[in-house]
């Protein structure tokens, strides 16, 4: 189980303990009859915003619960961190940098300070600026170097530079424009590009290279490697690069260097992180590829999420209220892990996505001052859509050893009404968690058994394997229809719910140091790779690894 001894600041310590004695009182206590006995229970832990509905009834707690948690929001002080976040103060402390994905999606006449300068203007010319070059795209105006037009947009990029763009655009598939398709390449393994390049023609591609710093070394290897393919297939004249390649990026004169115009490069700024840059230039594909109006519908829903997670009350507010939920199963339920399952096959990416947004964010062992913790941090987030999930790994949630929280996502309505497909989907939806919640007791079982013709002896031997114990939590996320406004408040919806939970674990949500070590080591294997030299600088097992590799 996780620690659950200290708290993450000293002064959180008596709710703390509350919390731990409130979890042991309700710890035999059934989800089952916990609704048995409060028939208002669905309106008392429900909450709506706009058109998305967040059940949250399913879960293994009681009014008591909630309030100290809310408690515990408060003595954290998440209310003061929300605000400065907002304000533009330098939260991310190792960094010295601010944290303003908020600012991207804000309206022009909003104001937000970074060093006494208001950042707003600046968002919204970059915006300008991407929904000129989308127009440019749309209406034939900018063609390839042999003038015909564009029919295929390559972003390429990694984690935040890919996931967020790769993610939305394959949600808002039926927004996309007619003629033009979305790829997207981000493995540095030459067959991710080698199979993307195999499907495009190089006079009618638009190759978009996204690097803050244009020296992130899986992107400029693939962007190298597209340019050559471009080369090789228009007579090797480079300046045509400029017509079919364009760039996210801050270092003009690299950008210049790889044969882009410095005016066909899009900027973002350090006060976004990667995981949080979707809203940014970075979006750059999903506008192409769903328009700019579409674009500004995404920013705009996440927007109307900013402006609830400001300053809605904690019981009101749905961000708080997720990421109380997860601190409760994570630090006084012993719970490693929680499931991303969303009930719409244009949402398949977002598990994924929401990995990096997660697990980069709160996978941290230090507080803010370089403290080691002692208490359990950012769980594992993983998932599936369903129903392909149910026929997998759902045997593990319902009767395995291991407890796994999990949110349903859920649109209303479909996109695509053909037969009974979405009645179906829906249906097994909600009766998972229904499922989950319920269980089957022994007396359901042997009743159930008994009414096939089953012997005694037969029930005898089936029951132990038919029980379903129950009582596993879900929140369930009901949406309208999924549309870029709709999408745009779920995505922010779980950033702000990943900062509630660093700010109760009194940790850095926006750094991800733990990504260089094996960044730094990798350079020096790969120069061990190239040297004839056997390799003997390391322990055994990575000597051994690296030589085994250069004799193949």
């Amino acid at each position: 189980m996780a620690k659950t001894s200290h708290a993450p600041s000293p002064d959180l310590d008596a709710i703390w303990s509350a919390l731990a004695e409130h979890a042991r009182d309700i710890g035999e206590q059934h989800m089952r009859d916990m609704f048995a006995a409060d028939p208002g229970r669905f309106d008392r832990f429900s909450l709506s915003l706009g058109e998305i509905l967040l059940d949250y009834s399913k879960n293994r707690i009681t009014v008591r619960t909630m309030e100290l948690l809310k408690d515990l929001a408060e003595q954290a002080g998440l209310k003061e961190w929300v605000a400065r976040m907002f304000s533009g103060e330098r939260i991310n402390n190792t960094e010295g940098r601010a944290v303003l994905h908020t600012a991207l999606r804000a309206p022009a006449d909003a104001q937000v300070m970074v060093d006494g300068r208001n950042v707003i203007p600046d968002v919204h010319r970059v915006l300008n600026q991407m929904e000129d070059f989308c127009a440019r795209v749309h209406d034939g105006r900018w063609t390839g170097h042999t003038g015909k037009v564009i029919t295929d947009i390559v972003n390429i990029g990694i984690g935040g530079s890919d996931l967020g763009p790769h993610m939305v655009s394959t949600a808002l598939r039926p927004y996309w424009k007619d003629g033009l398709n979305a790829h997207f390449v981000s493995n540095v393994d030459g067959t991710d590009i080698n199979e993307t390049l195999a499907k495009l023609d190089a006079q009618t591609t638009l190759f978009i290279i996204a690097s803050k710093t244009f020296t992130t070394r899986e992107t400029m290897t693939n962007a190298h490697t597209a340019r050559q393919w471009f080369l090789d297939n228009s007579g090797n004249d480079h300046s045509k690069v400029c017509r079919h390649f364009v760039a996210v990026s801050t270092n003009a004169s690299a950008v210049q260097a790889f044969g882009i115009d410095r005016e066909n490069m899009f900027e973002f700024w350090d006060w976004v992180g990667g995981r949080y840059s979707l809203w940014s230039a970075i979006g750059l594909p999903i506008a192409l590829i769903v328009g700019m109006d579409n674009f500004r519908q995404l920013l705009a829903g996440a927007h109307e999420m900013d402006v609830h997670f400001r300053g809605a009350d904690f019981p009101e507010n749905m961000p708080v209220i997720l990421g109380l939920l997860g601190v409760w199963y994570r630090n006084f339920l012993g719970v490693s892990n929680h499931a991303i399952l969303p009930y719409d096959h244009s949402l398949r990416l977002l598990p994924a996505y929401l990995q990096q947004a997660d697990m980069e964010s709160n996978g941290k062992g230090v507080t803010r001052d370089g403290r080691p913790v002692d208490y359990a941090t950012g769980p594992i987030i993983w998932g599936q859509p369903g129903t392909n999930g149910q026929h997998a790994f759902f045997q593990l949630i319902h009767q395995g050893t291991e407890l796994v929280p999990a949110d349903f996502i859920l649109p209303a309505r479909t996109h695509h009404p053909i037969s009974e497909h979405h009645e179906i989907l829906s249906a097994n939806c909600i009766a998972q968690t229904e499922a989950l919640m319920r269980g089957k007791t022994e007396q359901e079982v042997r009743e159930e058994l008994a009414a096939a013709g089953l012997d005694k002896e037969r029930i005898e031997a089936l029951t132990p394997h038919k029980l379903f114990p129950g009582n596993k939590p879900t929140n369930t996320l009901l949406l309208r229809q999924l549309t870029p406004f709709n999408l745009g408040k779920l995505i922010a919806l779980y950033e702000h719910k990943i900062f509630v939970e660093s700010v109760i674990w009194n940790i850095n949500a926006f750094d991800q140091w733990g990504v260089e070590l094996g960044k730094q080591l990798a350079d020096i294997i790969e120069t061990e790779l190239d040297s004839a030299r056997d390799c003997t600088g390391h322990d055994s097992s990575t000597n051994g690894l690296v030589n085994y590799l250069k004799r193949q």
